[in-house]
């Protein structure tokens, strides 16, 4: 039996990218494992910085050596680079490089903007092949702060008080500006968080606990993003829930954060030893099964596929479990929670990677 040719998609514009890189190498470990090596063929695919695609040998030496490409490297590679990986383009249809007409099911591990927004679903889409995850409709939602909360309380959620906002309602009229800022005072109160609504890794964010350091930190949103959103500040344990499936997926063991900085920032999601993670969380039975409850509904909510990952607030003095965010394409690095949560509750990494290709052929069949 011939092997299932699985094109691995990482690296990317946003500011993941690093992120991405290390996502692929463990994830390329986990194809080329004993128990997945008769199954499958690995085609690497690195997505430079400037949005260039380089297949092959290039994208092999970025997975060995887990270090981005710099874009004076790629140059005396050109031959092997291409802007769209489309099959009329002659660079991924050449001899010298991978083809994408090669590929029988696309793994793609880009995270952030560009990546898990809808954008590159939205390219496999068209390509009519066979692709790990969400769709372009749970993509987007899932990226989208402002839709994904408008998801969760359609589907009868709870969650934290926040309000949408514009840039121009920051930027545009001087005259409105400290109105919304007296509205988010009246409404929200000190602390709250000002976050663009399609970033991720908490790019971007900021806890506030006063009117200049809400106008600055609007000010600073805006320049991300033209969508903005401002949520409530929770005294809370910060809870996970992994989610495995397509329409009838599972829930994993609840999973639970702890850090010392003011709040989950990017420095503490990507410095070691500036988290701790407890798998299982040490929180009532009661509480867990609620958790795997609500993320089987959020992953429905926002037509999630494939995976993802759940996050919650736990307030303790009320026993209140409140959803925060789902991420459709969490991070994948041998110590990254998902794959942690999984192993967890019985499913080791090698096998993990193996269900989600099979959930792509399922899905898209």
């Amino acid at each position: 039996m011939s092997k299932l040719r699985v094109g691995l998609l990482f690296g990317g514009r946003s500011g993941e990218h690093e992120v991405s890189i290390s996502s692929a190498r463990a994830i390329a470990q986990a194809i080329l494992s004993d128990q997945n090596a008769q199954k499958y063929e690995l085609l690497p695919f690195y997505l430079q910085k400037d949005g260039r695609w380089l297949p092959g040998e290039i994208a092999q030496q970025v997975l060995t050596s887990g270090t981005p490409l710099q874009l004076n490297e790629s140059n005396t590679q050109s031959h092997n680079q291409t802007s769209l990986p489309i099959p009329t383009s002659p660079d991924l249809l050449s001899s010298s490089s991978t083809p994408v007409t090669d590929v029988d099911v696309w793994f793609p591990i880009l995270h952030g903007p560009n990546g898990e927004d809808g954008t590159i679903q939205g390219l496999l889409q068209l390509m009519q092949v066979p692709y790990v995850g969400s769709g372009v409709l749970g993509s987007a939602m899932g990226m989208d702060k402002i839709a994904m909360k408008m998801a969760f309380a359609q589907a009868g959620l709870p969650q934290v008080k926040y309000m949408a906002i514009n840039r121009a309602q920051v930027w545009s009229n001087p005259c409105i500006f400290p109105k919304l800022c007296d509205q988010i005072e009246a409404t929200l109160g000190y602390p709250c968080f000002v976050k663009p609504a399609n970033l991720g890794s908490s790019v971007g964010i900021a806890k506030v606990r006063s009117r200049s350091e809400l106008e600055t930190a609007l000010d600073n949103a805006a320049s991300y993003d033209r969508r903005l959103i401002v949520e409530a500040g929770v005294v809370a344990r910060e809870l996970e829930c992994a989610v495995l499936g397509n329409d009838n997926p599972k829930a994993s063991v609840v999973g639970e954060i702890t850090f010392a900085s003011d709040f989950y920032d990017y420095e503490t999601k990507y410095t070691a030893g500036k988290a701790n993670l407890s798998i299982p969380a040490p929180v009532p039975e009661s509480v867990s099964a609620a958790i795997q409850e609500m993320s089987l509904q959020a992953f429905a909510a926002v037509d999630a596929a494939g995976l993802a990952r759940v996050d919650f607030f736990y307030v303790e003095a009320t026993g209140e479990v409140l959803i925060n965010e789902i991420n459709t394409l969490p991070g994948f690095t041998a110590t990254s929670m998902y794959p942690q949560m999984w192993e967890k509750s019985g499913v080791p990494f090698a096998e993990l990677v193996d269900q989600l290709i099979q959930l792509a052929l399922e899905r898209h069949g």
